[in-house]
């Protein structure tokens, strides 16, 4: 009787679009200064994508890498997974555009839409498809250009967000990052503290919602924070207690990079040091969905980690949506 299947994070990449926006930058575009945004945020620069690089092409630069670091084949990948609130076309998905700049010719294709919360929302899917057998290798994408929806003018959302990608590829082969513990959770009752609100059925595109600049991210940041500090602390707790761990054998703590002020209140909840809550927020930003795994890749590009260490994830987005991981060292 074979064992039963353990989904693994077996390769990952990461993207960044060269152009870099400096809170110098947006001191010339908003009544802002550097002070105020670091202060507030955390934040000293962003990339920005090219008016001609879209999510697809960054996911797929990002792809690119996580496939080779796995040695698998595009050819090789069973389906693709894009999560994504900036996605290229309303339809069709994002992930199909993906598939043909890979040329991932024998994978099926879909989006994940979870905001800030989609690489997680995604790992869950990818987990299930990998140990349920339906899939033997998955590739997760996580791309945002959140510059599209930015309104510049608006100095309480342009100060927070940037562009970028991350991937990984998901099986049951290979050693790397077992995923061990996933918890999810929504309220969607709190739909409208951060949205979009033209664009879709309910408010199609008009000559007076592009008057009324309504094709932009609107955010009542107040209230996200303090839901954000709850429902993170929440989730990382729950997701310990199902993977039968204590917050003492978490090695690295990676959250959602939206606020310093929300990470250092999270990690609070835990006895993780300060050394050990990763952040990547000073150079990128809020990258939505792409940026716990844009830090996840990039601390094992910094960090050694060691067999049987813990790594806990951790997000929060619109919707409100929210989510934990724990991935363990193989």
């Amino acid at each position: 009787m074979s064992s039963k299947k353990q989904a693994r994070i077996i390769g990952m990449g990461s993207y960044l679009p060269s152009k870099v926006l400096t809170n110098a930058d947006l001191e010339k575009m908003v009544e802002t200064n550097d002070e105020w945004i670091f202060s507030r945020t955390g934040i000293k620069e962003r990339r920005i994508a090219e008016e001609t690089e879209f999510t697809s092409d960054m996911g797929a630069k990002a792809a690119l890498k996580a496939l080779e670091k796995a040695g698998v084949a595009a050819e090789e990948i069973d389906i693709i997974l894009v999560a994504s609130m900036t996605p290229d076309y309303i339809s069709p998905s994002t992930a199909v555009i993906v598939q043909r700049l890979i040329g991932a010719k024998n994978a099926a294709a879909i989006d994940v839409q979870a905001a800030c919360t989609g690489f997680i929302y995604g790992l869950s899917l990818a987990k299930a498809y990998v140990e349920s057998g339906m899939y033997k290798r998955v590739l997760l994408i996580a791309s945002e250009k959140m510059s599209a929806f930015v309104d510049y003018e608006d100095r309480n959302t342009c100060i927070l967000f940037g562009d970028g990608a991350s991937a990984a590829v998901i099986s049951d082969e290979q050693k790397g990052l077992s995923i061990d513990a996933i918890c999810l959770g929504a309220d969607g009752e709190m739909a409208e503290l951060l949205y979009i609100p033209a664009g879709g059925t309910r408010q199609p595109s008009s000559a007076d919602t592009l008057a009324n600049r309504q094709h932009y991210i609107k955010m009542e940041g107040k209230e996200l924070f303090k839901h954000a500090v709850r429902q993170m602390a929440g989730a990382s707790k729950e997701c310990l207690a199902k993977a039968g761990l204590l917050d003492t054998d978490v090695s690295w703590l990676v959250p959602h990079q939206a606020n310093v002020r929300i990470m250092d209140a999270v990690a609070k909840n835990f006895c993780i040091p300060a050394e050990r809550v990763f952040k990547t927020i000073a150079k990128y930003g809020n990258t939505s969905a792409s940026s716990i795994a844009i830090a996840l890749d990039e601390l094992q590009q910094q960090h050694d980690i060691h067999k049987g260490e813990h790594i806990l994830l951790v997000a929060f987005g619109a919707g409100l949506t929210w989510g934990a991981s724990v991935l363990t060292k193989l």
